[in-house]
């Protein structure tokens, strides 16, 4: 066999590199390690991400709770115009000759009853009949009328109102899929940083749940959001396979017969203020001061139940792991 020189194994060497080069194969040099993030550095990653996250969150939440209640009295003032409507037309089809010209122009003169009935015989019973049948029309028509133009005005109001409302909310739904794409973000972080996306923030139990059990409305509050421990974060429900932190207190109390609004901000004005000392299991207890974006449900001994973020479950947790804000107690 011929030995090949220096120069032709050089040649060789760059005849190979174009060859791969020509069907796409990309020649590179070697491959530089990269360090994977600590756990506490990604977690600092999420937190502030997620703490930018979560008022957009809770934000829909409220325009859409806005929505969906405008809507519901959009389509119940209709359904009271309808019938008003019927009984005005119907009101009016029944005012007929000199009725009509009472209602239109005024209540008859003697001239037009007298051509009427023929005779002078009568004259006084048939005005007064004629007067009273054109008031009674005329109040008849009136009340109803001004009572269907009110609602009217209510609706067109709120038909304004509504128009608004559903502008934003459409707006905040485009602004979903950018949010997922950064949640998406988030959890790959997450599984980097720890393997799976359940270990982060260790088991979703950490004991008995509620720690302190009191069969009033409160402990049957917590007991139901204990129930729902491993229900998977998804922003913007309510349930009842997924949940958000609004969305798991609201089904909390609710199960109760207490109505909560799914929006942490409506939340906080719901309830009663109540002081850390005065806490008790079911008690509401909110996060970061000023933007109130979070809340969870508290079960006694300085725990809570809460659903943390995308990618998480809802689980138990310390109360004291991020900025308290106050507490609330529902009903």
């Amino acid at each position: 066999m011929k030995r090949i020189g220096a120069r032709g194994r050089a040649a060789v060497l760059r005849g190979l590199v174009c060859a791969l080069a020509a069907v796409g194969v990309v020649v590179t040099g070697p491959a530089v390690a990269h360090a994977t993030p600590s756990p506490s550095t990604v977690e600092a990653q999420i937190d502030k991400q997620w703490n930018e996250l979560e008022p957009v969150i809770e934000q829909y939440n409220d325009v859409h709770n806005q929505l969906l209640k405008n809507r519901a009295r959009q389509k119940s003032l209709a359904a009271q115009l309808t019938p008003l409507q019927v009984q005005v037309d119907l009101a009016m089809a029944q005012v007929q000759g000199l009725a009509v010209d009472a209602y239109k122009q005024g209540a008859p003169n003697a001239l037009n009853a007298m051509i009427i009935s023929g005779s002078p015989t009568g004259l006084t019973d048939k005005l007064t009949y004629l007067d009273q049948l054109a008031r009674h029309q005329q109040e008849q028509i009136k009340g109803v009328a001004a009572l269907r133009d009110k609602l009217t005005a209510t609706k067109a109001d709120l038909d304004v109102v509504t128009k608004s409302v559903a502008a934003r909310d459409k707006d905040l739904s485009t602004r979903k899929k950018a949010i997922q794409t950064k949640i998406t973000s988030l959890q790959k972080l997450r599984i980097q940083a720890y393997g799976s996306a359940d270990a982060s923030d260790g088991p979703l139990r950490l004991g008995a749940c509620p720690v302190t059990y009191t069969n009033d409305k409160g402990g049957r509050a917590a007991q139901r959001a204990c129930d729902l421990i491993g229900k998977p974060y998804v922003f913007g429900s309510a349930g009842p396979n997924t949940y958000d932190c609004s969305g798991l207190t609201q089904e909390a109390w609710g199960s109760v017969g207490v109505h909560l609004d799914h929006y942490t901000k409506d939340q906080w004005g719901e309830g009663k203020a109540v002081s850390r000392d005065e806490l008790q299991p079911g008690d509401l207890v909110f996060f970061f001061p000023g933007s109130l974006h979070h809340v969870g449900i508290y079960i006694g001994g300085g725990l809570m139940v809460h659903a943390p973020h995308t990618g998480d479950h809802v689980r138990m947790a310390e109360i004291d792991r991020m900025p308290i804000a106050g507490f609330r107690r529902p009903g």
